[in-house]
């Protein structure tokens, strides 16, 4: 009897083909779309939108469902989602935090809530349509490695995911190039072939996620509180319309004149305010992280040597991660990294083996 794999389509091309694929090695394979939110909840421009959870996006899942011979099914976990994704964006800017939300929904969405549903209806894997590889180590781990398409590579997002989800976890694109993928659509004419991407949060469906913050906010009664825009000297240089709308290493949209381009060092919620100095103080070279979890490699217990990258698009650097006491991890960069911000996600790597990773804090 053929193992069976419920693939998380989100009405895009790379999980059209990875249902495809997998059909085609023998799985017999359920599609699934998540439904994770909703234009009334999120706003927007709905007729400039084509991602997950619309309407346009289910019915593209269920086509190619239909040309592979796969049942498939809409699973409504947007309350989850709104709970844990979207609660904690908002928190986090807030906060004066970046946060990288995409992190949140792999590791507690996808490798929690639908690996749940995977198993209530007696699946043995499931899958996605990420571009990285997973393997299992000699030490009896799952190692996740980066995707051979560099440009597609998604092996940061991926490092929150538990031992247990990786073992129960197929990838079948790590080793395709995006070109490669698009090609294998066309000759099965499959209805996604030719659609395009994006690679901004799902959920602000205009990419603005300041009128994403206001409106949120609006809708429960709550608004940003303006404050002042600070020169790392102490000179006031102008207002700001709550610290939520800035962001570490942030240079346009201030609304302020100066002689040298500032760009923003530092965000203040306690005393609401937003620092700004020149490009040069934001280089840095050392960093903590908390809510580590190790992939690759059991937890540390003493330094080692990796490559580590601090933003999704940063070219990893040569560090050395310290683990700490309570948790967390030191990390000191042989040469200093341009805006280190707060909420994003650090990662370190073997050469294409993700180790582990955290949040900056």
């Amino acid at each position: 009897m053929p193992e069976k794999v419920l693939v998380a389509m989100s009405g895009g091309v790379d999980s059209s083909v990875a249902a495809l694929l997998l059909k085609e090695q023998g799985y017999d394979v359920v599609g699934a779309h998540m439904k994770l939110w909703d234009y009334v909840d999120v706003g927007g421009d709905i007729y400039k939108d084509g991602r997950c959870c619309t309407i346009d996006s289910i019915t593209d899942c269920r086509m190619v469902c239909d040309a592979i011979g796969a049942p498939f099914y809409v699973l409504n976990m947007s309350a989850r989602f709104s709970e844990k994704v979207i609660e904690n964006f908002v928190n986090e800017y807030k906060s004066g935090r970046t946060p990288n939300p995409c992190v949140i929904c792999n590791s507690d969405i996808k490798w929690v809530e639908f690996l749940r549903k995977a198993e209530e209806i007696g699946c043995d894997y499931i899958a996605t349509g990420h571009y990285a590889t997973i393997e299992k180590m000699l030490d009896g781990r799952y190692g996740i490695r980066k995707g051979v398409d560099g440009t597609r590579d998604q092996a940061y997002v991926l490092w929150g995911i538990s031992q247990r989800a990786l073992s129960k976890t197929l990838m079948p694109l790590g080793k395709r190039r995006k070109a490669d993928v698009r090609e294998i659509a066309r000759r099965y004419n499959l209805r996604t072939a030719e659609k395009t991407e994006s690679r901004e949060i799902c959920f602000v469906a205009d990419d603005d996620y300041r009128r994403f913050l206001r409106e949120y906010e609006e809708k429960r009664g709550r608004s940003f509180e303006p404050g002042d825009i600070v020169h790392t000297d102490g000179t006031v240089l102008g207002r700001h319309h709550g610290t939520a709308f800035y962001t570490v290493g942030q240079r346009k949209g201030m609304g302020i004149a100066h002689p040298t381009p500032l760009y923003v060092q530092k965000i203040d919620t306690e005393k609401n305010v937003v620092i700004v100095g020149d490009n040069d103080t934001l280089f840095r070279n050392e960093l903590k992280a908390e809510s580590v979890n190790w992939v690759a490699m059991a937890p540390a217990e003493k330094l080692f040597e990796a490559e580590v990258k601090i933003r999704y698009l940063h070219q990893p650097a040569p560090a050395t991660v310290t683990p700490l006491t309570d948790g967390t991890v030191h990390i000191i960069f042989r040469d200093k990294q341009r805006a280190i911000t707060p909420g994003q996600s650090v990662v370190f790597f073997d050469g294409d083996l993700l180790l582990g990773g955290g949040v900056i804090a």
